[in-house]
């Protein structure tokens, strides 16, 4: 036996390559690798290689088996010993990280979250002479404040980081934290904050001479939240300068080859998000600001480019964002296909969503209220309508009002056009109005969620006879939606004036809201809208004497008719229609029992 001076000795190399061939092998062979890695003990190794190996196998054993016990001892034990040992930082500060990101994986298990923030934060007060680590570390315990939801004290690190970075010279990193923290402070609606950081990460992302490729992912992130910020504030065509760089920034980016040329300085040792990973958010937002515009088919080609794109990424990669992207995806497709008469189809989407949330507890947890609204609004589209309130109530329970306030403003919105179909629910109606009041304390920023509560009180007082109300309200709702360019508001609102003055006996005013109204809802394409218009139009020609027009438009009225309840028997004959009647609990899974046929009143819709 070598004498354990010596260093590297030949028997530790020796163990060391046999275990890495191994881990390598195809199939890894993990038990061998193990086996070679425990057998350094034997030779009662020196402090560093005694260290080492005990990150090794916590790091084996972490990523490829399910003994995170035995993990988490030989991780505790690099930790303790590196402390011990002199310029020892990468295995001291990377068995630090990863044993903290072992306490956060058995957060749901045990509460451990607990050990990993003391842990963080000594190994961040004893890493400030090692910019990478020191950084790393600081995003760390920022996402692990994030996943708490304590976004003030994620803010805070976020901010140190920026500082630490300016101090060590390193722009590329700073502009990472304070984007970050810009996106942070977006989820906390902090917008007096968000604006001058905004303006401040832009200098510092133009002035930065550095890898192209990063570069230019600092303007997608610096893009995505300018675009993200309007979606969120509903204001669908002033974003259009921003989607259309952040379109031509991703172009960009995908003819760029990545140079493996490493930094000068190791503080800019990050990338914020892989290419392929880029691509497809940048997909994600454009499908966003498509069905909030009402260019459906055009979000329908960008979700299809979006999942396939998915698909390959998650062969590969087993990164949770992915599985994130791919909800946020389906939802958005799944509104879509609810306004184009595919109800059908979204319902099987649905239930796609369950069984990916079923997959993970996070997942669900962050969106069990969107899971719930879907539904909400498919039982709206096929007229259940105590389902539709159970579900939407279910969608309050479980939101976190705090993060979620436009989703809570959505939710509200059509809980008040469910009552108002009721016709006998006053009482709750109103209060649910006084909360999204658009005249008065609206509770969010967004300019297309007021737009909706405008219409929600004009159709309430349409059904109430309360005419010339209704027509300020609508209105008002014309005039914000025109603003922005919100189609599918339009087309609502002109089909309603056009109701509107057809009842009051106004044909000429009403064929002037109609004729558009059926323009734009076949634009869209929104079924209900070209329904409700084609209706209109047959029986306005009627009383105008124009039996041909007359002719025509009962004969749209009838194809429209006809496909709206093909699918809705279609929907309704799912095993997933059965999903309506969950409301509480994990989402099921394969519990799905075939119906007879459809149990819901086709009434309305005809």
């Amino acid at each position: 036996m070598a004498t354990s001076g010596e260093a590297p000795e030949s028997w530790y190399l020796a163990l060391l390559g046999f275990a890495e061939h191994f881990r390598t092998s195809s199939p890894p062979k993990i038990r061998l690798c193990v086996h070679c890695l425990q057998a350094v003990f034997q030779f009662k190794p020196p402090q560093r290689i005694e260290a080492r190996t005990h990150l090794q196998l916590g790091s084996v054993l972490y990523h490829h088996t399910k003994n995170t016990e035995l993990a988490r001892s030989h991780l505790e034990k690099a930790w303790f010993i590196s402390q011990q040992i002199p310029q020892f930082e990468d295995v001291k500060f990377e068995a630090a990280s990863l044993l903290s990101e072992l306490y956060c994986q058995q957060l749901l298990l045990h509460n451990l979250v607990d050990s990993a923030k003391p842990l963080l934060r000594k190994a961040i007060q004893i890493s400030q002479q090692t910019p990478y680590w020191h950084c790393r570390l600081l995003f760390q315990l920022a996402q692990l404040h994030t996943l708490e939801k304590d976004l003030v004290s994620a803010c805070d690190l976020l901010g140190v980081g920026a500082e630490y970075t300016r101090v060590v010279g390193s722009e590329y990193t700073r502009a990472l934290f304070l984007l970050s923290k810009g996106m942070l402070l977006l989820m906390e609606r902090k917008l007096g904050e968000v604006h001058p950081l905004l303006t401040l990460c832009g200098t510092i992302v133009e002035n930065w001479q550095g890898n192209p490729i990063q570069k230019e992912s600092l303007r997608v992130f610096f893009l995505v939240l300018q675009v993200t910020h309007y979606l969120d504030a509903g204001q669908v065509k002033s974003v259009k300068p921003c989607l259309k760089q952040l379109q031509q920034c991703i172009q960009t980016i995908s003819t760029l080859h990545d140079d493996e040329i490493l930094p000068s300085n190791p503080a800019d040792l990050f990338h914020w998000l892989p290419k392929e990973h880029m691509c497809v958010l940048v997909y994600l937002v454009t499908v966003m600001h498509s069905m909030q515009a009402g260019y459906l088919e055009k979000a329908q080609k960008y979700t299809d480019k979006a999942l396939m794109q998915l698909e390959k990424l998650k062969m590969l990669d087993s990164s949770p964002i992915l599985s994130t992207f791919q909800v946020i995806l389906l939802e958005h497709i799944i509104m879509c296909r609810l306004v184009t008469g595919h109800k059908a189809t979204a319902l099987q989407e649905i239930s796609q969503v369950c069984q990916l949330c079923a997959q993970s507890p996070r997942l669900f947890t962050n969106h069990a209220s969107q899971l719930h609204t879907l539904l909400g609004l498919y039982c709206l589209s096929v007229n259940c309508m105590d389902n539709a309130e159970a579900q939407f109530t279910a969608a309050l329970r479980v939101s976190d009002l705090t993060t979620h306030q436009e989703l809570w403003a959505f939710i509200v919105t059509n809980l008040a056009s469910v009552y108002i179909r009721e016709g006998n629910r006053d009482q709750e109606l109103y209060n649910l109005l006084e909360r999204i009041n658009p005249d008065h304390n609206f509770p969010v920023s967004s300019h297309c969620l007021r737009a909706a509560a405008f219409y929600i009180r004009g159709l309430l007082s349409f059904f109430q006879g309360r005419y010339n109300e209704a027509k300020r309200f609508l209105r008002e709702t014309l005039k914000m939606s025109n603003a922005e360019d919100l189609n599918r508001l339009t087309a609502c609102s002109l089909v309603l004036l056009g109701h509107i003055f057809y009842v009051l006996g106004n044909h000429r005013e009403s064929n002037n809201m109609v004729v558009p109204a059926m323009q734009l809802a076949s634009k869209i394409p929104d079924m209900s809208v070209q329904l409700w218009s084609s209706a209109l139009l047959k029986d306005l020609n009627k009383a105008c004497g124009n039996t041909i027009d007359a002719h025509e438009a009962a004969q749209m009225h009838q194809n429209f008719s006809q496909q709206l309840l093909q699918d809705h028997i279609a929907a309704c004959s799912l095993p997933e229609h059965n999903l309506i009647s969950w409301t509480d609990g994990p989402p099921p899974v394969g519990q799905f029992q075939a119906q007879n046929g459809p149990s819901t009143s086709l009434a309305s819709l005809l």
